[in-house]
């Protein structure tokens, strides 16, 4: 049996213990101090800066306290996104030297987080361009070297120019390597007003699922339409543009079971629309707000319109006019005038010439008609105010197979446009008493011309059965159209320009494929 010990032996024995586990040797229960990074291997530091040659990356440390460093020589081309930003304890640098390299990219954010730069170079790179806003972050950026590169003064450098122009950043001067026009000239010296960056493009923007041989915008009552003639479908469908869901919604259909054009015309607030047909003959409707709904007023002369192609309107003293260019072989162009009850006959031009469309302009304050014809040249009919009446008056060009004649105007000159499906199209400029050609535009299987404006653009495009659709732009300096784009749609047959809610959209009725609208985007190649 164990003898019995007092409370005090206890307390001593358990002291003892203690003591004896606290001393035991080789044993420590102090916190170990944090490693202190240490130069990279390709790197010479000091107490506060690091000069490195031949390294292959940024290094992933640097000893604390480096304010300056220096990196030359360096295996890599480019410096990614957030280059420095892993480096916490060079949050404090101040002084940034990459020079002598073949530095040719830089990311945006190449310096993010280094928020305490005051000098930096980059000086005797392979640097061609510099990413916009690449120096936003630097608020205290004083000095900025960049001598020593092969700068590109495009559109992608004029945010460096415009930047220059407002920086107090002391920037020593750098040239332009290209293009030529710019070669050897101080990039200080440019101004933003040196570059033209703002393009355009035009991109799909709806589809409609159905095909469709002409397109016609209109404004009603507030509100913008289209109305494509389907003979497929056997309609005579309108749209409305919805200003909520930013797209074109069905509205209504008119039954036409061969529709070739629709024709709106709004004649003292009530809106009329014309309806050519290959067969059963062509009316006229009328739109009816009570029941919204078009109500058939009038059906067009069967003798006289056999088979129609286009149907122009026109305001010829104070008075409304609708043409249809009539493509049969016995019949005839006519024309049709407003008398408050309805469009009687007025006029029948160039019979037997088969007609495939018929163009209004007015030339010094005199009203003409162009007609392009698939078995002669075009032709031009003169209005003549006493006898009222349009007589013939010339042949524009000893060109055949025109399918189509449409006109613009560019800084107060008039222009034509004169397409053909087998030659090459024709530019036409008005020289006072005769139109001159100006340009050829290969257009083979065109069948549609439209040129059009958006803001200061003056635009033509030139549809084609076989191959992409070309869309043009006017160059003011060559006074000549230059190719700007092409558009993917099967056999354009009309072309129709709606401008709304800040939006520019470009339909294209199809007779083979999908009818399309794209839109028209103006983009800034600076931003980039």
């Amino acid at each position: 049996m164990l003898p019995k010990l007092g409370s005090r032996w206890l307390r001593l024995m358990f002291m003892s213990v203690v003591c004896l586990c606290l001393c035991l040797p080789g044993e420590s229960y102090t916190k170990k101090a944090p490693k202190v990074p240490r130069c990279p291997a390709t790197c010479s530091c000091t107490k506060d800066s690091a000069f490195c040659v031949d390294t292959k990356a940024i290094p992933k440390s640097f000893p604390p306290g480096i304010i300056s460093l220096t990196m030359v020589n360096a295996a890599f081309t480019t410096i990614p996104e957030g280059a420095f930003s892993h480096l916490h304890l060079l949050q404090f640098l101040s002084d940034l030297f990459i020079e002598n390299n073949d530095i040719q990219d830089l990311s945006k954010y190449t310096f993010r987080g280094l928020k305490s730069l005051t000098h930096l170079s980059l000086s005797n790179n392979n640097l061609q361009q510099l990413p916009r806003d690449l120096f936003k972050h630097l608020d205290i950026l004083t000095d900025l070297d960049l001598r020593g590169n092969s700068f590109r003064c495009d559109c992608k450098i004029k945010w460096l120019v415009d930047w220059m122009e407002k920086t107090n950043t002391s920037v020593p001067a750098i040239y332009c390597a290209s293009p030529f026009e710019f070669q050897g000239r101080r990039i200080r010296d440019l101004t933003p007003r040196d570059f033209n960056c703002i393009t355009a493009d035009f991109a799909v923007y709806e589809t409609f699922p159905f095909h469709s041989v002409s397109v016609e915008s209109y404004e009603f009552s507030g509100d913008h339409f289209v109305a494509f003639a389907q003979p497929d479908s056997g309609f005579c469908t309108l749209y409305i543009w919805d200003h909520v869901e930013m797209i074109f919604r069905r509205f209504h259909n008119i039954t036409s079971r061969s529709a070739v054009y629709c024709k709106p015309v709004v004649i003292n607030n009530t809106l009329y629309m014309v309806v050519a047909q290959l067969f059963g003959g062509s009316h006229i409707y009328k739109w009816e707000e009570g029941p919204q709904r078009f109500i058939k007023i009038q059906d067009i002369d069967t003798n006289r319109v056999r088979k129609p192609n286009f149907v122009d309107t026109f305001l010829l003293d104070d008075e409304w006019y609708f043409v249809v260019a009539d493509s049969s072989k016995a019949g005839s162009t006519s024309i049709y005038r407003w008398n408050s009850n309805g469009f009687y006959s007025h006029q029948s031009l160039h019979p037997w010439h088969r007609d495939t469309h018929v163009e209004f302009i007015d030339v010094g304050g005199k009203p003409h008609l162009i007609l392009s014809s698939a078995s002669q040249p075009p032709v031009v009919y003169q209005w003549n105010r006493n006898q009222k009446q349009f007589t013939f008056h010339s042949i524009i060009t000893e060109l055949a197979d025109v399918q189509m004649v449409k006109h613009f105007w560019v800084r107060k000159v008039l222009y034509l446009c004169l397409t053909r499906f087998i030659g090459d199209s024709k530019i036409l400029r008005w020289e006072g008493q005769r139109f001159v050609e100006i340009q050829t535009l290969p257009s083979r299987g065109s069948m549609a011309v439209y040129p059009f404006t958006v803001g200061p653009r003056q635009y033509l495009i030139l549809g084609s059965d076989f191959s992409f659709s070309r869309v043009y732009l006017w160059d003011d300096l060559t006074q000549r159209f230059q190719p700007f784009q092409e558009l993917n749609m099967r056999a354009p047959r009309g072309f129709s320009l709606v401008s709304v809610d800040n939006k520019d959209i470009l339909l294209a009725a199809s007779f083979k494929g999908n009818t399309l609208a794209y839109q028209h985007l103006v983009v800034d190649l600076s931003a980039k």
